[in-house]
């Protein structure tokens, strides 16, 4: 028997509309919706409703879709493969239109998140990044907005307080709004090369103009500096916000996760704290001053930026109701604060990590971590951790598992090998957390240990110049041996010159293309040279020879990466016993664990009679007032249902490509949905160019 509460929210679902106005649901970052039409009692019954084919896909490049899609009056608005925003009838499916950059002369790259939306009536607008630039486009006809910025876009490489020149600087995930204010952040280059700076940025919504900018490396003289060397403002870069925001609308406090300071794992250049990277920050929304902040990681050597936004929440604590905030970390921990103090609601104690045998480096002594919830994933990779699915891959495995430095949280990089456990991506990442008015958190976590090894730039004195640039620019994606990382998305360049010309590579550093940075601050001269070397064709010629770091080639580090490099079996598994990922749902109220189950399936290895093992896993939840949590993300194609009470898998269904995005669900007509982005292309999986919507039947 359904409760009579129950028979209300559906009786009220079925009479009106509702919207998913806001990048992950609200501006509180809840990715929670009030609907309820859908239950666990019916949810098995979903089926498609419509799917739309947006274009774009490319499958050679494995492109994405990782948009979570607003729903606007009937209206879905959300991005193609290539970065063309379009609007869909959300009842059906099709299109009403669409917008491409590149028609009007407009430089295209990276991944898109999202967009936003200001405005109502004819001033209504979609706010959409992409490449450099954000643009205005008309809510209603598709159009940049001319009176927003230079024609209806704004340069973001404009206002950062230094220039920038040629360095590397996209938009991927969509700001947030407070009243007329468009909050922003960035992605910016995080290697051994020169990086932008990271500041957090505001912009009139109508005319695009920069209202005000907070520095994430402090200017000298101003609060933080004294953790930087005194000329960091002029030189070092990152400390960016690359995930997303969130905003107390009520008291005027927009919460900002930044990400660690480049180059992510050497900081030699930059002994110190390093505030503001690896922080939250509360900021007053309303003139960008800060207000309190925490640091996560001090003097970050490991790419432990946060990489989701924060969840604005209230709990319970000794019967008293606490705004709070929490914010989830690639670590695999929850940190809570009191929203407007910073006061932490869980203790959170400095503990002694291991020091740095890296010429240069000086590791920070300690790194905090709360006292709960506990870790939502693993924390140290140990021999008894090593993989069992089959007795070959626990040999080899094991083999490779004692060669390297042994595992605990915080070791810092080195030549000899370094296990990051949780990986580079999480433990959480940027799918983000869901919370709900209980003050329930729920969580995705990939429990992938990753392998960091560094090795000296410079190499062999006799190197020519090009060799030299791809060592300290290149190999930490496209690997030493040039062999690339499918699973990452990163081609094999040892074959380029059967792919590509010459001319083109050079061009491609020039301008970069989807996620690969581009390396205009290498003169046309220092691109050709580097294109000679991954051509074969380059002569070692003193006369043509330069330093790194001298007459205008790159200031860079001592040290690059052979990579970003899962540890997986010979089969393509992970090195660690199941589970591979799981979905967690964790009461805020106590700290205590509600329930946390495997997310997503090997299909072989359940066949062979190997429990649910979890898949890693991109693209977060989303929880209804129905008592479900429905998520894509596994890297077997599915999109599920969970009892959001117990974690029981309820349903789940096939998808034409990955759903590595966080799904959103709305209603129009009365009628529930549950649409997610399929664009495929992590983890060596198919690309594609859906969007699918589900609901039940009429």
């Amino acid at each position: 028997m359904k409760s009579f509460a129950l028979l209300l929210m559906l009786a009220a679902a079925k009479g009106a509309d509702t919207d998913w106005p806001a990048y992950l649901g609200d501006k509180t970052s809840s990715h929670y919706s009030a609907l309820a039409q859908i239950t666990p009692e019916n949810v098995s019954k979903l089926q498609p409703a419509w799917t739309y084919h947006a274009g774009g896909a490319d499958a050679e490049n494995r492109s994405q879709i990782q948009c979570n899609p607003l729903v606007i009056d009937g209206v879905l608005y959300g991005t193609s493969p290539d970065f063309q925003l379009v609007a869909l009838d959300a009842a059906s499916g099709m299109e009403k239109w669409r917008f491409d950059p590149a028609k009007e002369g407009l430089a295209k790259s990276g991944v898109n998140r999202g967009v936003v939306q200001w405005g109502t009536g004819d001033d209504a607008r979609i706010l959409y990044a992409n490449d450099r630039y954000l643009h205005a486009i008309d809510l209603r006809s598709g159009k940049r907005i001319s009176s927003f910025g230079k024609g209806g876009s704004v340069d973001l490489k404009e206002g950062l307080g230094r220039e920038a020149g040629n360095l590397y600087l996209t938009a991927n995930t969509p700001g947030v709004i407070y009243r007329d204010l468009l909050i922003m952040g960035m992605r910016l280059g995080e290697g051994p090369g020169p990086a932008a700076p990271g500041p957090i940025r505001a912009y009139n919504v109508r005319t695009g103009e920069l209202v005000w900018r907070f520095d994430t490396i402090p200017q000298p003289g101003e609060p933080g500096s004294e953790t930087w060397p005194p000329d960091a403002s002029r030189r070092l870069g990152g400390a960016n916000v690359w995930t997303g925001f969130a905003v107390d609308e009520a008291r005027g406090l927009v919460f900002c996760p930044t990400g660690s300071a480049a180059f992510d794992f050497w900081g030699g250049d930059r002994i110190g704290q390093n505030l503001y990277a690896n922080c939250l920050l509360a900021l007053d929304a309303n003139t960008g001053k800060r207000v309190w902040h925490f640091q996560f990681v001090h003097h970050d050597l490991w790419d432990r930026d946060l990489p989701a936004p924060p969840n604005l929440l209230t709990i319970t604590r000794d019967g008293r109701r606490i705004d709070a905030v929490a914010q989830v970390t690639k670590s695999g921990h929850v940190f809570v604060f009191d929203r407007v103090t910073g006061e932490p609601l869980f203790p959170i104690e400095e503990k002694p990590v291991l020091p740095s045998d890296l010429a240069g480096e000086s590791a920070w002594p300690t790194q905090p971590l709360p006292s709960k919830p506990a870790p939502f994933a693993r924390q140290v990779f140990s021999k008894d951790l090593v993989t069992d699915v089959s007795p070959e891959a626990h040999h080899v495995v094991l083999e490779r598992f004692e060669k390297l430095k042994p595992h605990a949280p915080f070791t810092p990089p080195s030549e000899q090998g370094t296990i990051i456990f949780p990986g580079f991506d999480g433990g959480a990442e940027w799918g983000g957390a869901a919370a709900d008015p209980d003050g329930v958190l729920y969580v995705n976590a990939n429990e992938m240990p990753w392998i960091l090894t560094m090795v000296p730039a410079k190499g062999n004195a006799a190197a020519t110049t090009g060799e030299t640039f791809y060592t300290q620019l290149c190999a930490a994606c496209h690997g030493v041996d040039r062999k690339g990382n499918p699973a990452q998305n990163v081609p094999n360049l040892t074959d380029v010159s059967q792919r590509l010309k010459k001319p083109d590579v050079v061009s491609l550093l020039q301008t970069g293309r989807k996620v690969m940075p581009a390396f205009a601050f290498l003169s046309e001269a220092q691109r050709q040279q580097l294109a000679d070397f991954l051509f074969g064709e380059e002569v070692n010629d003193p006369a043509r020879k330069t330093e790194p770091g001298g007459d205008g080639s790159p200031a860079v580090s001592p040290y690059t990466t052979t990579g970003y490099n899962r540890f997986l079996d010979p089969q393509g598994y992970p090195a660690v016993k199941p589970p591979w990922g799981t979905l967690n749902a964790i009461d805020l109220n106590t700290g205590d664990y509600k329930w946390s189950v495997p997310l997503g399936e090997y299909p072989e290895l359940t066949a062979k009679g190997i429990p649910k093992t979890g898949t890693e896993n991109y693209g977060g939840p989303v929880i209804t007032a129905g008592g479900l949590v429905f998520i894509a993300a596994s890297r077997d194609e599915h999109i599920r249902a969970f009892d959001r009470r117990t974690g029981q898998e309820l349903w789940k269904a096939k998808l034409p490509a990955g759903g590595y995005a966080t799904p959103a669900t709305y209603s129009v007509g009365g009628r529930q949905y549950v649409v997610v982005a399929c664009g495929g292309g992590k983890m060596g999986t198919k690309s594609g160019d859906a969007y699918v919507a589900f609901s039940l039947p009429e």
